[in-house]
């Protein structure tokens, strides 16, 4: 039997769960949960078992998750940031033409010739006029999130000839680096709005950004704007967006995310969450995933969990244990002292925080006994212990 079993929900790509079955990590035995991966499922509801040990999210938002829940719990919650940003990249370009060219409304119009008595040459020679568009080259682009997606869509927006303006004050440096030279910091977000002829988001939802996108700020937009949004509806307050749609301060509106009230607007253009729906963003997602699975499992290497420190202890020759506590001074003081009690030396250590939470990884020489164990767990402000090899 391995050692590890792995739950699964939605339909998770075959390469990552391969992935996990070739180092023994069973996937959806009758028996105690592990490890979750998932990709939609709303786990908010969801009973976790005393075994459990990490969630895998195929996907960037975790907002499906009980992030906090988790963290209470000791349980690592992982995501796959920047596995499936081209997949959403492209569509944001697709976006931008299927307005700019009136793709969307020619190809409408042209359906609904079918099955009628008309020549269909002649009715769209004599009406294509009516589907007459813009091109992109020399538009400007405002980009509003410069993470992973909204770089690549910085970077071949501007390969197409068009002028590209981003806006992002908590950029990191690894992002900046990838910019092309030719995009153009935003001044300030006012001056970004005023200036673009479309606009796109690329920003996560959090208590920040929820309903970031209000009439005011709409109010600021150069007039004949093409908005897009593959980000997260929630940034967007709807009743506002509605509202500069009929008066015209935006001129057409594209979304991954549409709904009754705005495809009731001839100017919205809706498309069914497609943003990472490629084979190729599905199988980003789950090895990216899955390969950050096996290394908290395996070695208590934590990297890109959103509730837990970054934590990465190269492998030694010798035994692993793995600390979460609190983050208050003397912990790794108190630990040490506990392994030194019991004779063992130290080979590597690395600790590393997160807002109130640390998490410690202790290479020793020889192997930590069950009482070691223990009385790690017993220190005041030690969450959960687990000794990994």
């Amino acid at each position: 039997m391995s050692k590890f079993n792995c739950k699964t929900y939605n339909k998770i790509a075959k390469k990552g769960l391969e992935i996990l079955e070739s180092v023994d990590i069973s996937i959806n035995e009758d028996r105690n949960v592990d490890l979750l991966l998932l990709r939609s499922q709303n786990m908010h509801d969801y009973d976790f078992d005393s075994t459990l040990l990490a969630v895998g999210r195929a996907g960037a938002g975790t907002n499906n998750i009980p992030v906090e829940k988790c963290t209470k719990n000791g349980i690592v919650v992982f995501n796959a940031p920047g596995a499936n940003a081209n997949a959403v990249k492209e569509l944001v370009i697709s976006g931008m033409l299927l307005a700019s060219r009136n793709i969307y409304f020619g190809l409408t119009y042209v359906n609904s010739l079918k099955n009628t008595d008309k020549d269909i040459h002649e009715e769209v020679e004599r009406n294509k006029s009516k589907f007459k568009g813009a091109e992109l080259r020399g538009k400007k682009l405002g980009i509003i999130g410069l993470g992973a997606i909204g770089v690549l869509v910085a970077n071949d927006a501007a390969a197409l000839g068009m002028e590209v303006l981003g806006f992002d004050p908590y950029i990191s440096v690894d992002r900046a680096w990838g910019l092309s030279t030719s995009v153009k910091p935003a001044s300030n977000l006012k001056n970004l709005l005023s200036n673009v002829d479309f606009l796109t988001f690329h920003m996560p939802l959090n208590d920040t950004t929820r309903d970031f996108f209000d009439f005011e700020k709409m109010s600021s937009l150069k007039k004949g704007c093409t908005v897009l949004n593959f980000a997260r509806p929630e940034i967007i307050v709807e009743s506002d967006l509605c509202k500069a749609l009929d008066e015209k301060i935006i001129n057409k509106f594209v979304t991954d995310f549409p709904n009754n009230t705005l495809l009731e607007r001839d100017n919205v253009i809706g498309l069914p969450h497609l943003g990472a729906s490629t084979q190729e963003a599905e199988d980003n997602c789950s090895i990216m995933v899955s390969r950050q699975l096996i290394e908290y499992v395996h070695r208590g290497n934590i990297m890109n969990s959103v509730n837990f420190p970054n934590c990465v202890l190269e492998p030694s020759s010798g035994h692993r244990i793995a600390i979460f506590n609190e983050n208050k001074p003397n912990m790794v003081g108190q630990i040490t002292a506990k392994i030194a009690d019991k004779g063992l030396n130290i080979i590597e250590m690395m600790n590393k925080s997160r807002g109130e939470i640390a998490y410690t990884l202790v290479d020793t020489i020889k192997e930590p006994s069950d009482d070691l164990i223990d009385n790690i767990k017993n220190i005041d402000g030690v969450l959960f212990v687990r000794k990994i090899y």
